[in-house]
């Protein structure tokens, strides 16, 4: 009791040195980490309808194809078996994954997280092991954090599901995937990741939920997702903070 009164006071004491702001702008609001009004109504949550597969969003129930996959599913389904975001990747989405992932802000990972949980529900409950898209490593040099592996750690904290950050390795460097085709960024990064040694066992028998903040064409998710049911994980899910959606699509 004396502990928890303690805490509320330094709480307290907190706001009123640093007041609670909006992630995305300086409105004041309740308690940290939360969004302010404006910016929550201007915020677009990935909900149904989407591609059973690989979650990107459409426009219309009507867009889907047969079993409700998306154009590029049904050309090419993923080696991943479902994909799900919480958050359509637009401008709004960027300023709030955007200083994660370059602005050296990586207590935006816990702000985000309870934004995967929702979206990523079913799969954790089937989860055993959260796997971050690792960075190769001079890219971690000089970003110094994976926010990947802050979103697997803050989404293993609420799940209850067991982040092994260090299961893949991304052991050739990769070019930015931006300005790149689809099928060239699956040749991009085309045999780019591989297993830890040492880390091997952890994978048979296991359906693995992989982590990152955006995914575009799938291309690094897919490659990720080859090596670990090769590995012999049962099942590849993949669960990230935004989608960027498909130009055709609306």
């Amino acid at each position: 009791m004396v502990l928890d009164v303690f805490r509320h006071a330094g709480r307290s004491a907190l706001d009123l040195l640093l007041p609670p702001q909006c992630l995305c702008c300086d409105e004041r609001v309740e308690t940290h980490g939360l969004l302010c009004a404006r910016c929550f109504g201007h915020t677009t949550f990935i909900t149904d309808p989407c591609c059973v597969r690989c979650g990107v969003p459409f426009a219309a129930p009507a867009q889907a194809l047969r079993g409700g996959l998306c154009p590029s599913c049904h050309a090419a389904p993923p080696m991943f078996g479902t994909a799900r975001a919480a958050l359509r990747y637009d401008s709004q989405a960027r300023r709030l994954v955007l200083p994660l992932k370059h602005a050296d802000r990586p207590e935006l990972a816990t702000r985000l997280a309870p934004y995967l949980l929702r979206a990523g529900a079913l799969l954790l409950s089937q989860a055993n092991l959260l796997v971050p898209v690792p960075l190769h490593r001079r890219r971690l040099f000089h970003r110094r954090y994976n926010q990947a592996a802050l979103l697997a750690t803050a989404v293993g904290h609420l799940s209850g599901v067991t982040a092994a950050l260090d299961l893949l390795v991304r052991h050739r460097a990769t070019v930015s995937l931006g300005d790149k085709s689809a099928t060239e960024r699956a040749e991009e990064v085309r045999d780019a990741f591989a297993i830890r040694a040492g880390r091997q066992a952890l994978l048979p028998g296991r359906s693995v939920v992989l982590i990152d903040d955006v995914m575009t064409s799938g291309a690094t998710a897919n490659a990720c997702a080859v090596v670990m049911l090769a590995g012999g994980a049962t099942r590849v899910d993949v669960l990230i903070a935004a989608r960027v959606p498909d130009p055709r699509l609306g």
